[in-house]
């Protein structure tokens, strides 16, 4: 039986890390077409930059969630 733990401990790790490598890819994507649509038009970075930081937090805290769920998996 408690193989079966250890085993489903590391499939729930292995979640956990695919959450956070999609976190990680979504913010290099956003910060690279931010960067992309600051360069084509610096005037219109103002406009850019609320919906970046927005993007930013969001794409970070989903990236957190996945690595406390992969601790509770862990320990839990």
């Amino acid at each position: 039986m408690e193989n079966v733990e250890v085993i489903g401990q590391g499939l729930g790790l292995f979640g956990a890390g695919i959450g956070i490598m999609g976190a990680a890819l979504g913010l290099g994507n956003l910060f690279s077409n931010w960067i992309s649509s600051v360069a084509r038009n610096p005037e219109a970075a103002p406009k850019f930059q609320l919906q970046g930081y927005l993007g930013l937090a969001l794409t970070e805290a989903l990236g957190l969630m996945a690595f406390v769920m992969g601790l509770l998996i862990l320990f839990g």
